[in-house]
């Protein structure tokens, strides 16, 4: 387990301090992440990586010559948010573009893709490239459902020394989708991994058994058999990877491949070694020439004890890429020449805006029936917080409830910042929003950012809000959802329980009800669809490969949605209340 930290919350910030403290001779830090010490030379491409903490030595490990000019480091097990990676890429920018890369998760792919539009806006050049090597999470026939794991490395290293060759960023993205479609992983875990704080595993494994088909992020494995002996573990591995060849690769015998056997964190590297030199006979066996082979921790899931074998099938190219020389705090290869000092200043970091837009009287005064509302959602999760980790762990990485938590607390943070500078309801919940998507990350940080901007945009500043307004604000959000994540009801994800929602909602005040009684009726709605949930099969997210272990259970994002509806009616009716007994004493006064 992990045994130091202090506020749990505050873990990988501080980690991520401690490790620029202790590596400045590689990197610097910037807001989000950190980037080499060196600039990015004019002209050439910058390769940002990034993802959740608990995998070092990715991501930020991996910053340096040779490989990564940055990473964007998110919380525990979530990945950055979009403006943590857009401040890294300016960071690192060198006047050619910037190429994102990550694993092949649904909160990345989110975030990403969100900075690569906002880095457009500010004139970057920027494309997104999802590592997607583990052939456990998903059939062939559906690999770009697959999830980035070990693979990360080779694909990250042959996109970074080819922008160091200095090829434009359309080569760089093709040299990365090469050896993308050339990289495949498999692992196998006998214990689970314990976040910061908590007091048990993520997962259990059965006394003498094994996961087998895990991810890194505390998933839980797709079967179990009996533990093997070292050499059993080998042949496992290796055989399952050489039953999918990439589709130009007709037969093992006579090909060349990058070897990675990858601790995921509690496994000791004598370990590795015994099971590495059965994995090279095997192979040799086979016909496969190894190619500078990696034995050790290179992304690793806290203390999870589990290895993953990485295979990437190299052409002449791919080689070149692979043996070219790395300089990172955690990834050494060959030799390079003493790097030229950077003498400049730090970059500027983006000064905070804290101007807001012009708000009428009745915009600002809603602002408190705003804030109770997220005051109200925060100490719900604060409640439930536990318990949607559970949840969540059954089938997923166990961190909702501790997402949930940083970002509703940032939330109701950031409105109450931009209600003490004069802001309408419209500005304070989309400053609300992009508060929570930037401090929780993840899939559902990005999804609740989008929930309370889409709310704010249809209250606006100027107009007293209204029940109409409020349902169509939310009539959107389910819609932007649904865009965003690409969920539909029945995927057994937050979307089946905003749908219902928000088309009750928009119903009850199309019959006439006031805007306390239609939530009313719509939370009862949000609360069936959330417990109904238990009976679907996941088919998005990390939940998906676990799909069966999920039966029985809520999702996780439906019941917190769920939970929150019904807090945010109770702070309604608390300010219906209130504002009948103040019309009660001003009547009674005059």
């Amino acid at each position: 387990m992990t045994r130091l930290f202090n506020d749990p919350a505050a873990f990988a910030d501080e980690a991520l301090e401690g490790f620029a403290a202790a590596h400045r001779r590689w990197v610097r830090p910037v807001t989000g992440g950190v980037v080499r010490a060196t600039a990015t030379p004019a002209g050439q491409v910058a390769v940002v990586i990034g993802g959740g903490s608990g995998h070092y030595p990715a991501f930020s490990g991996l910053v340096g010559r040779g490989l990564a000019h940055g990473a964007a480091v998110g919380n525990v097990f979530a990945s950055p948010s979009a403006q943590q990676i857009r401040s890294v890429a300016r960071a690192a920018h060198g006047g050619a573009g910037v190429l994102l890369m990550y694993g092949n998760y649904a909160g990345d792919v989110l975030h990403f893709g969100q900075a690569a539009e906002r880095l457009a806006a500010d004139g970057i050049d920027a494309r997104t490239f999802a590592v997607a090597d583990d052939i456990s999470s998903a059939a062939v026939d559906e690999s770009a459902k697959r999830r980035g794991i070990a693979g990360d490395l080779p694909v990250f290293k042959a996109a970074a020394v080819a922008a160091e060759q200095g090829l434009p960023l359309d080569e760089v993205v093709r040299v990365a989708e090469r050896t993308g479609s050339r990289t495949r992983s498999f692992g196998i875990a006998f214990s689970g991994c314990t976040l910061p704080g908590a007091d048990s595993p993520l997962f259990t494994v059965p006394e003498a058994r094994m996961a087998v088909g895990l991810g890194i992020h505390g998933e839980p494995g797709i079967g179990e058999e009996a533990l093997p002996t070292a050499d059993e573990a080998a042949r496992l591995l290796v055989g399952t990877l050489l039953k999918e060849l990439p589709e130009d690769v007709e037969r093992p015998a006579g090909q060349r491949a990058a070897v990675i056997l990858n601790g995921l964190g509690s496994v000791k590297y004598e370990e590795l070694f015994v099971v590495y030199r059965k994995v090279a006979a095997l192979l040799g066996e086979a016909g496969v020439e190894i190619v500078d082979p990696e034995v050790g921790e290179l992304v690793t899931s806290f203390d999870m004890a589990g290895v993953s074998l990485t295979l990437t099938w190299l052409d002449d190219r791919l080689e070149e890429l692979w043996r070219a020389p790395a300089d990172t705090p955690a990834f050494r290869k060959g030799a390079l020449d003493a790097p030229e000092q950077d003498g400049r200043t730090p970059l500027a970091e983006d000064p905070e805006d804290t101007a807001v837009p012009p708000a009428s009287a009745a915009s600002r005064h809603a602002v408190g029936t705003a804030l109770a509302a997220l005051d109200a959602v925060a100490a719900t999760v604060g409640t439930h917080a536990d318990e949607l980790g559970r949840i969540d762990a059954v089938a997923g990485d166990g961190d909702h409830g501790i997402g949930m938590l940083r970002g509703s607390t940032a939330a109701l943070r950031a409105a109450t910042d931009a209600h003490g500078l004069g802001a309408g309801a419209g500005t304070v919940l989309a400053r609300a929003g992009d508060a929570w998507a930037d401090k929780a990350g993840g899939t559902s940080g990005a999804l609740w950012g989008t929930i309370l901007r889409s709310l704010g945009t249809a209250l606006g500043d100027q107009d007293a809000p209204d029940a109409a307004r409020a349902a169509a604000g939310i009539t959107e959000a389910s819609a932007a959802v649904r865009r965003l994540g690409g969920a539909e009801v029945g995927d057994k994800t937050m979307v089946d329980v905003l749908v219902p929602f928000a088309d009750t909602l928009a119903d009850a005040v199309a019959a006439g009800l006031g805007l306390t009684d239609a939530w009313d009726r719509a939370a009862t709605a949000a609360t069936e669809a959330a417990a109904a949930t238990a009976g679907l099969l996941p088919r998005k997210g990390r939940a998906r490969p676990h799909a069966e272990k999920s039966l029985g259970t809520p999702d996780a994002g439906a019941h917190s949605l769920a939970l929150i509806t019904r807090a945010v009616h109770g702070a309604l009716l608390d300010h219906a209340r209130e504002d009948h007994a103040r019309e009660a004493l001003l009547h009674d006064h005059h």
